[in-house]
């Protein structure tokens, strides 16, 4: 919710007040990514100014899907031109724009820094969400950044957060030493659990 109230803050700014001169209609996915395209399109139906996505790549491919006359302000960790979102950064026509922090490419990085402080880790499990459009390069990005120095991954899906449980079970029975997570909504919106099992396992986790 804190994204919610900086928002609002952003907006109140910018001279938009919500109950006074502005109306936002929320919409919340909670964590199912199937549930997108519908709440998208319910927000088109409604005849919005301005759909605001907080929900990483998956809510912004939904609003894109679901309109392309109302403008769309999008947030993601991914490369935007990649994922089919803009034309170019500096020039990203359509109907979309947004931010990328790009934090979904430093997950080579990542192991470079975890093998720096455990360099005798031999396994080290990565922990995604299989319904993040990103998963597929995220993991082909980290294998081959993890076969240039010997060192192995293993995979660990999560597709809500009822399945965190299980993936760590999986890294006990494997006996991976390290922990990577995925730059997810899933794994944003609620660290909670992920720092819970990783502190009660001994496992570091980036």
């Amino acid at each position: 919710m804190h994204l919610v109230a900086a928002f609002r803050h952003g907006l109140k700014e910018a001279g938009f007040i919500e109950g006074q001169n502005t109306l936002i209609e929320y919409r919340w996915a909670e964590g199912h990514y199937d549930r997108l395209l519908a709440l998208a399109t319910d927000l088109v139906r409604h005849e919005v100014t301005v759909i605001v996505t907080l929900g990483g790549a998956p809510a912004a491919q939904a609003a894109k899907s679901a309109t392309l006359t109302i403008p769309i302000v999008f947030v993601t960790g991914g490369d935007p031109v990649q994922l089919g979102l803009v034309a170019s950064l500096n020039r990203p026509g359509g109907n979309l724009t947004g931010v990328s922090a790009l934090s979904n490419t430093l997950a080579a990085k990542q192991l470079e820094l975890l093998r720096e402080l455990m360099p005798a880790a031999p396994l080290v499990a990565f922990l995604v969400n299989p319904n993040n459009p990103l998963t597929g390069p995220d993991a082909k990005d980290l294998r081959a950044a993890a076969h240039s120095v010997g060192q192995q991954i293993l995979l660990l899906n999560a597709g809500a957060e009822s399945d965190i449980g299980k993936a760590f079970t999986l890294l006990v029975q494997q006996h991976a030493t390290a922990l990577i997570v995925q730059a997810d909504p899933l794994f944003n919106r609620q660290p909670e659990p992920l720092t819970t099992l990783a502190a009660r396992h001994a496992v570091p986790t980036i």
